[in-house]
């Protein structure tokens, strides 16, 4: 048994070097040659074959199940090294079948209508608010940051991000904002306390929508804002701007007609609407099957070619795309050591498990924007091809004009 995981691991580790430890005792080195900077232990016989038939699936499993030992280094470390071999993974005939089966079959695993939408919420974002109160921002804007240079704080970058966005948007006082998967608020209470705008924020996580609503409440009565539990497919009315920061990621690939068919409908013959997702930088595959069934149930990666014919259906202009790449390597990297920071904390919320597979989910995340091809989309839509400036220097300005009235202003309220 021992020689033939042996032989695997080598077949898969040829970028970097990892020390092994195997259930019988046995200890060997993978890899290039060059001096391992992690080493991992299997606890059982069990967890080396299951590891070697589903890996995707099974590493983070037995890493949550205290099955396999990080002995040297973290558990970033490690899969940091597996991120940069990833790609040999297709070497094995019975992991390449799986893969092209679950890619064929991945619309199935996202069938998110109403109910089934709300329950897949729930399961990440209703979760006791204080977790994410331990690593996310002041503001606690839990998507991708805009570090607009390396010695940014995360709170500099998460500003950054909204002001970025709403740069993009073209936000003027008065105008009325839609803000699709609000969270707990964030970009809602900027858009309307910095920008002037009036801001429906809706989102199908409770526990969202009570912080939303409590931070809303501190702002006061000149904040023209609202707070909605309800399905992006629920609203009606016209709106000059829609927002989406972080949300389509949970769309579902079988429901993209329907997301941009709805922007169509809501956003006004002069409208603007930005969508804010982490992307696919190369062709489509299938969500990694323990983030689907630990993590983010539902949910999916897009590449470009799975969302541009949906939008082109709607009828919607590309105004603008930009790729923002290694800007949520650097993300996670904040949210990862935080997180560290504030185990035992997190502990007292949760249990060990939980700690482990929220390790494991910050640590794989960040190797996977940092090593592969998994990138965020800033997509610009409109109805009109001329709804926006032709140049791209209105967003500079607008991010110095916005910086001038945010720099002043915060003092914006902050979660917490």
């Amino acid at each position: 048994m021992d020689k033939i995981f042996r032989s695997f691991l080598s077949t898969l580790i040829k970028i970097g070097s990892l020390d092994v430890e195997t259930a019988s005792g046995q200890k060997f080195t993978v890899g290039d040659g060059t001096p391992a900077t992690a080493a991992i232990r299997f606890r059982d016989a069990a967890g080396q074959a299951a590891f070697m038939l589903r890996p995707g699936l099974c590493f983070g499993e037995l890493y949550m199940d205290g099955r396999v030992e990080v002995t040297r280094g973290t558990i970033y470390d490690v899969l940091a090294i597996g991120s940069r071999n990833m790609g040999r993974f297709q070497h094995f005939v019975w992991v390449r079948v799986a893969e092209r089966i679950r890619c064929t079959l991945r619309s199935l695993a996202q069938r998110n209508h109403l109910i089934q939408a709300r329950r897949n919420v729930a399961h990440h974002y209703d979760l006791d608010s204080k977790l994410y109160q331990l690593f996310l921002d002041q503001d606690q804007q839990y998507s991708c940051a805009y570090f607009e240079h390396d010695a940014a704080t995360l709170d500099e970058a998460q500003l950054a991000k909204k002001r970025h966005i709403a740069a993009k948007l073209l936000v003027e006082p008065g105008d009325r904002v839609l803000d699709i998967g609000c969270g707990w608020g964030g970009m809602a209470l900027y858009l309307a306390e910095i920008c002037g705008a009036h801001v429906t924020g809706i989102t199908l996580s409770r526990e969202q929508l009570a912080v939303a609503r409590n931070r809303l409440t501190d702002a006061g009565q000149k904040t023209r804002a609202e707070f909605r539990l309800q399905d992006y497919r629920e609203v009606d009315g016209r709106f000059d701007r829609i927002v989406s920061v972080g949300m389509f990621e949970h769309v579902g690939l079988g429901f993209y007609d329907s997301f941009f068919q709805q922007i169509a409908k809501l956003l006004d013959d002069r409208g603007v609407a930005l969508i804010h997702t982490i992307g696919n930088g190369g062709v489509p595959t299938a969500t990694n099957p323990w983030v689907a069934k630990y993590i983010f149930p539902g949910g999916y990666i897009p590449s470009l070619s799975d969302v541009m014919p949906a939008i082109e259906r709607a009828g919607l202009f590309v105004t603008d795309l930009e790729v923002l790449r290694l800007h949520y390597a650097e993300t996670l990297k904040h949210w990862r050591e935080r997180f560290q920071a504030k185990r035992a904390e997190a502990a007292a919320l949760y249990d060990e498990r939980f700690c482990r597979m929220w390790e494991f989910y910050l640590a794989g995340a960040e190797c996977t924007f940092r090593f592969e091809q998994t990138v965020v989309f800033q997509i610009q839509l409109a109805k009109k091809i001329d709804a926006v400036p032709m140049t791209r220097d209105y967003i500079g300005k607008r991010e110095s004009d916005l910086r001038r009235r945010d720099s002043t202003a915060l003092g914006l309220r902050i979660a917490g």
